[in-house]
């Protein structure tokens, strides 16, 4: 069946017959049959949703080994093939593209094949002698496509969470935190419809941020609760076919050791592999997230604009000329970039929401499309964040005495004068000031609608800007 290792090919058979594979693969006859259907993006899993599955199919094969259904050698062999490639080796083996069967059994076998050739060398054997170690008999022994790959999009997705995303907004937290108190004495004019507000303090600008950031990361948690609810041990169709009596909760206990995470088994393996709501419902937390990033970059944007002619009330960090033709140019570029990258997000989202409806029966085919969007959202979200924190948050100023003007020339300080002089006189202050050029001050001196001390007490910007929420008691 096989020829020598350091061939140009060797010979393997599926049912649909032999094919050639090259002697250096360690994938195997299903995966270039699926390299052959499938040359759509040119998109090679990610690397967090590859560790997934290598975790899986390490904990299977030691619950296996321990309950007797597979002999201890191959079940050990797979085991360190497994923590091989976690560790960084073979990763050019996983070649599928990521628009493939419907399912994932495509990328799900090209993990069986490369374990099992692997295994199979470390046994002293060759690769390809699948009746020593198969993908199918021992490497996916108690398991199907049906019960991995959703368990595997909840594992990716736990990683993809805790490496990247929820650092990431741990770092981006505590930044807008320091600028909030920063930046606590610098009153500025507050903007709403883009049109002159009453004043507010700059740091309640970035202590606000930070508040909505912290909120949006406790969302995230309370929904990503639900990946580590595992249908692991339904095997086909939620039937839990050819799987030991034991298993099922062997191999959860296996895994919650490997990831040092609380994973439980589902209540009912049908519907763990059926509802792609878990993986909705945390993609929801992540648009949900990307819809404040943008509102954010945007602001930046806008108190950074000029530096002549727009507000230029702070100054994000100039990381790179910002034009092949005007000199001394610098642009937001990192707001510039969260926004795009935000829009993804949500474009992500969209294809979940979509894919997750199109389920039929007992699967949804459009795993391995919701896989691929799911991890790859929290991974460059937070990686998006992180940038954004350290090359442009970080590193922003405040223009002091762009914001006094703009809060000292304010019409809206106008408001002010409500309860001293009533809306309807305060009206006709604002509007001859606009038409005459006037401060309010004078006009409203000259009326005699209020005392210079009083005025002096009333128009002070510090008490009209409020007390901090941070340091309010």
């Amino acid at each position: 069946m096989t020829q020598p290792t350091d061939s140009q090919f060797r010979i393997e058979r599926d049912s649909m017959g032999d094919r050639q594979i090259p002697g250096s693969a360690y994938y195997g006859i299903q995966t270039l049959r699926a390299i052959e259907n499938f040359p759509i993006s040119g998109i090679k899993p990610l690397p967090t949703y590859v560790d997934a599955c290598l975790l899986i199919k390490k904990a299977t094969a030691i619950v296996n080994g321990e309950l007797g259904c597979i002999p201890q050698d191959i079940s050990q062999a797979i085991v360190k093939a497994a923590e091989e490639i976690l560790a960084g080796n073979f990763r050019d083996q996983f070649v599928v593209d990521v628009y493939q069967a419907g399912a994932g059994t495509s990328h799900h076998m090209n993990v069986n094949e490369v374990l099992a050739n692997r295994a199979l060398e470390i046994l002293g054997d060759q690769k390809g002698n699948y009746q020593r170690v198969s993908p199918n008999d021992h490497v996916n022994y108690g398991q199907s496509t049906n019960d991995v790959i959703p368990t595997a999009i909840r594992i990716g997705g736990l990683l993809a969470l805790a490496k990247t995303l929820h650092p990431a907004l741990d770092q981006a937290i505590a930044s807008l935190e320091v600028k909030a108190v920063e930046f606590q004495d610098i009153v500025k004019s507050g903007r709403t419809h883009l049109q002159d507000a009453v004043p507010v303090r700059l740091g309640d600008n970035f202590g606000a941020w930070a508040q909505i950031l912290s909120e949006h990361q406790n969302r995230i948690y309370t929904a990503s609760g639900d990946l580590m609810v595992l249908g692991l041990g339904g095997s086909a169709a939620g039937t839990g076919l050819n799987t030991h009596p034991l298993y099922r909760g062997r191999v959860v206990e296996v895994l919650t050791e490997l990831l040092n995470s609380p994973l439980e088994p589902a209540p009912h393996l049908m519907a763990a592999m059926q509802s792609m709501s878990p993986f909705v419902n945390v993609s929801g937390a992540l648009r949900n997230l990307a819809q404040d990033l943008v509102k954010i970059s945007h602001d930046l944007r806008l108190m950074d604009s000029g530096p002549k002619t727009g507000f230029k009330e702070i100054q994000l960090p100039p990381v790179q000329p910002g034009s092949s033709i005007m000199p001394g140019k610098y642009n937001p570029v990192m707001a510039e970039m969260t926004s795009m990258v935000c829009f993804q997000i949500m474009g992500y989202d969209n294809a979940i929401a979509l894919a997750a409806q199109a389920g039929q029966l007992e699967l949804n085919v459009m795993m391995p499309l919701i896989a691929y969007n799911l991890i790859h959202s929290i991974e460059i979200l937070g990686n998006t964040i992180n940038s954004l924190t350290k090359s442009c948050i970080q590193g922003i100023t405040a223009n002091r005495d762009r914001c006094l003007a703009y809060a000292e020339g304010s019409l809206a300080l106008v408001t002010a004068l409500n309860p001293h002089i009533g809306y309807l006189n305060a009206a006709a202050v604002a509007k001859e000031s606009l038409e005459t050029g006037k401060s309010l001050r004078q006009i409203v001196l000259e009326k005699g609608l209020m005392s210079e001390t009083e005025l002096a007490t009333v128009l002070n910007l510090q008490q009209m800007s409020g007390v901090s929420p941070l340091r309010a008691e």
